[in-house]
C-alpha cells in the first residue's frame, strides 16, 4: 500500500481521515503543530509534531519515508477571523502551504489532495452549487483556499504534479464508534454548539437572523458527515495514484437544512429541549448553501453512508457526551 503523509492530521478532519487510511492498510504519517489539534486525537498513525513554516524540517520528513501521495487538513478555518487577521490567514493557508508544495516538487510527489472549501464560491448566483459556479469568495479565508488551489494549477502545468481539490459545505458529525470527534477551540460550527447548549442546563444556542427568505427565516446549509468527507478523499487517492488527471470536486449531500430544524432534530435525538437566542444576521452570510455534488458521484463513484441528519447529530452527540464526561 502507499505512503501517505496527512498534515493537519491531529484535527478534526484530518484525524478521522488517518484512521480511515490506516484502516484500509496504508502506511500514514500525520504532521501537526497541535496548535489546534489534539495529540490523542492521533489514534493509530504515527505523529509528526512540527509546522510547516520549518521547511528544513519538512525535507528530513520526506527524505525519510519517501510518500506517494500528501493529503493537506493543515490551515485555519475561521472565517470571522480571517477578516480582523487576514495576514494571519494568507501566511498559514498560502505561505506554508507554499513551504509544502515545494517540498513536494522537490522529492518528486506526484499525488496531492488538498482540503478546500465551498466558501471559495462566494454568494450563490444558483443553487445547488456546482463546480461551474463563478469563484469570488468574500473573505480571506476563502481567497486563501481559492489561492491555494490556483497555485496547484500551476505546479500540476509547470512540475506535473496532479491534484484533487475538495471544496467542502458543511462538515459534522463524528466516527460512529466516539472515538474522535468535533473539538475546536473556540468551537464556531452549528451541530456542536447546539449539542453543547444541550448539555447544559443554562447552554443556548445563537441564531444570527429568522429573517431570511427562508422555510422558517434562518440560514440553509448542507451537512455532510465526516465518515462520508473523508471517504471521497479515500477515492481521490485511489484515483490519482491509478493516474487520474487534477480535478475538483464538491462533497456535500445535495440538501439544506434550516438552523431551527437543526435545533429540533438535536431535540429529538437528545431528548433534551435547546434553547436559543435571535440575533441579528451575520455579515456575508447567504441565505442558503447547498453542494451539487453529482459530478463527485459519478467519477469518484462516490456514495455517501450518512447522509440523514438525525443520524449526523447521533454521532456527534455520543462524542460530546463523551467529551463533556471527560472535562
Amino acid at each position: 500500500m502507499a505512503k501517505i503523509l496527512v498534515t493537519g492530521g491531529a484535527g478534526y478532519i484530518g484525524s478521522h481521515m488517518a484512521e480511515m487510511l490506516g484502516e484500509v492498510g496504508h502506511k500514514v504519517v500525520v504532521l501537526d503543530n497541535l496548535k489546534s489539534g489534539k495529540a490523542n486525537a492521533v489514534l493509530s498513525a504515527e505523529l509528526i509534531v512540527a509546522d510547516l513554516a520549518n521547511q528544513a524540517y519538512l525535507d528530513a520528513v520526506f527524505a525519510q519515508y519517501k510518500f506517494d501521495a500528501v493529503m493537506h487538513f493543515a490551515g485555519l478555518i475561521q472565517v470571522g477571523e480571517s477578516v480582523i487577521y487576514p495576514d494571519k490567514y494568507y501566511q498559514n493557508n498560502v505561505a506554508a502551504g507554499l513551504n509544502l508544495l515545494n517540498v513536494v516538487k522537490k522529492f518528486a510527489v506526484k499525488n496531492f489532495i488538498f482540503s478546500s472549501t465551498a466558501a471559495v464560491y462566494g454568494e450563490p448566483k444558483y443553487v445547488p452549487i456546482d463546480t461551474k459556479h463563478a469563484l469570488f469568495p468574500v473573505n480571506p479565508y476563502g481567497k486563501s483556499k481559492l489561492m491555494f488551489e490556483q497555485i496547484l494549477a500551476d505546479y500540476g502545468n509547470a512540475f506535473g504534479l496532479r491534484s484533487i481539490c475538495l471544496r467542502y459545505f458543511n462538515a459534522a458529525g463524528a466516527d460512529p464508534l466516539a472515538r474522535i470527534g468535533e473539538n475546536h477551540n473556540p468551537e464556531t460550527h452549528l451541530i456542536p454548539l447546539v449539542l453543547r447548549a444541550a448539555c447544559s442546563e443554562d447552554g443556548s444556542i445563537k441564531v444570527f437572523g429568522n429573517d431570511y427568505n427562508t422555510s422558517d427565516g434562518s440560514c440553509v446549509r448542507d451537512y455532510i458527515h465526516v465518515v462520508d468527507l473523508c471517504s471521497a478523499h479515500l477515492l481521490a487517492l485511489d484515483a490519482l495514484l491509478s493516474g487520474a488527471k487534477s480535478n475538483v470536486y464538491n462533497l456535500g449531500n445535495g440538501k439544506g437544512y434550516t438552523v431551527f430544524e437543526v435545533i429540533k432534530a438535536a431535540e429529538k435525538v437528545t431528548g433534551r429541549s435547546i434553547k436559543f437566542e435571535i440575533h441579528g444576521r451575520r455579515a456575508g452570510d447567504p441565505a442558503v448553501l447547498v453542494a451539487d455534488a453529482e459530478r463527485t458521484i459519478k467519477e469518484l463513484n462516490w456514495q455517501p453512508q450518512y447522509p440523514d441528519l438525525e443520524t449526523i447529530i447521533k454521532h456527534a452527540w455520543q462524542w460530546e457526551k463523551k467529551r463533556f464526561a471527560n472535562e
